[in-house]
């Protein structure tokens, strides 16, 4: 639990203020981790704890290379207790590495930051892709859409989600077979 308020204050301080749609998003975000705690066993915990910090990368005061897993990553990796685990999902969340190629990045993400296990990339993808912008549930397909609204098809995050939509799918239904497996309830 421990790990989990850390995570909570830093993400608040960094988000809360000046960013309230982005801090109620990583709110959600982990409120829906939460619900993965029974598929994920000792690693329930450190997801909730990159949930709620996947996004401090859109913080004011962190924005360096304007790509927030990475910018997010760069910082955690420098904040003392920050877990190696938390930074490397944190960087690599929600098909990163698609996005960091649109950006001319993905070299800089691949050589800074190690990917994290699958099963945790993509659970931390479900949660994301199923919480809307003002945190609240959602799924996959709406998600997408709604940030091709946002940003436009033709901008960077519009190509690279679209890009991303197979993987957001195959992972939420990989999550979903999980939950199901294990006798959870679907979120949502």
């Amino acid at each position: 639990m421990e790990l989990i308020t850390w995570a909570h204050e830093l993400a608040e301080s960094l988000l809360a203020e000046p960013l309230p749609r982005r801090w109620a998003h990583s709110c959600g975000v982990q409120e829906r981790a939460r619900g993965l705690a029974p598929v994920l066993g000792d690693d329930a915990e450190l997801l909730e704890a990159a949930a709620v910090l996947h996004d401090v990368g859109y913080s004011p005061r962190l924005v360096d290379t304007g790509f927030h897993p990475l910018d997010g990553a760069r910082f955690l990796r420098n904040v003392e207790h920050a877990d190696e685990r938390v930074v490397r999902l944190v960087a690599h969340h929600s098909c990163a590495l698609l996005e960091a190629e649109e950006r001319g990045l993905r070299r800089e993400l691949e050589d800074e930051f190690e990917l994290e296990r699958p099963d945790l990339v993509d659970a931390l993808l479900f949660c994301d892709m199923n919480t809307t912008p003002d945190g609240r549930p959602t799924n996959p397909t709406d998600r997408v859409a709604e940030i091709v609204g946002r940003y436009g098809p033709d901008s960077v995050v519009g190509r690279f989600i679209r890009r991303a939509e197979p993987e957001i799918q195959a992972a939420s239904a990989r999550v979903n077979g999980r939950l199901a497996a294990a006798g959870v309830p679907q979120p949502m």
